[in-house]
This record gives structure tokens, sequence and C-alpha cells, in this order.
């Protein structure tokens, strides 16, 4: 094993690399606790750039729990500022429709053709409607 600084040694990784110990004697690697980097769960990031507009998807990244996410995505995606708010969500917790079946998951709502503005009158006045 190669020496380090101070007479602590370090291992090898495989490829003959040397890797750092920490304090302890512990080498460091990508891995926190048992996990190694590329098993930490994948978080989607969600940033509000400015108060009154809804949050939008801005990416996704790795992180081993929400509060590391958070960080992550706030050092990440808000280097400049760019937002008031971020939220983060598990991947694994989104559920989504299929674009394949939109046909069959959007159909009940085309036969509630009173949901169509074409019923209502817009009063004068109504700016918005």
């Amino acid at each position: 094993m190669p020496e380090q600084p101070g007479g602590r040694s370090m291992p090898e990784q495989p490829g003959g690399r040397s890797m750092p110990e920490q304090p302890g004697g512990r080498a460091v690697s990508e891995q926190s606790g048992s996990r190694a980097v590329s098993d930490w769960p994948l978080w989607e990031v969600f940033v509000r750039p400015r108060r009154g507009l809804s949050h939008s998807h801005v990416g996704s990244l790795h992180a081993p729990d929400a509060v590391m996410a958070l960080r992550n995505a706030r050092d990440l995606y808000t280097r400049r500022q760019e937002g008031v708010s971020i939220w983060v969500v598990p991947a694994a917790q989104i559920t989504a429709s299929s674009p394949d079946e939109k046909d069959a998951f959007f159909d009940p709502a085309a036969d509630k053709v009173y949901r169509h503005p074409t019923f209502y009158e817009v009063p004068e006045g109504a700016p918005h409607l």
C-alpha cells in the first residue's frame, strides 16, 4: 500500500489507484454508509422561480435522503438565485398516466359537454373569463 503524508497507508482501488483514508482508518470511496452512490434513490427536482408562479420540473439527482436531495438540488439548480422554493420528490413515488393510453384514460371527460365553456354566455365586464 502506498503511504500518505503522516505515515498512514492508502488502500489501493481496482486499477492500482490509491484512495485516501478518513480519520479512523476507513478508506474514502463513493459510498455513504453501506450503499454506493449508484444505489442512492433518484429524486425529481421542481423549482419555483418567483412567488406567484408554479413549480416546474428542472431535473433529477441521486441522494441518500430527502435532506441531502434538497441541499444538492439547491446547489445544482439554483446556483444563480433562480428560485424561491424547491421541491424534491422520490422518483419511485411518482405515478403517471401513459401517453399510449391517453384515449381510454381521458375518454370519460368527452361525454361531459356541459363542462365546456360553449354552453355559457360570458357576461359583459368579465375580462378574465
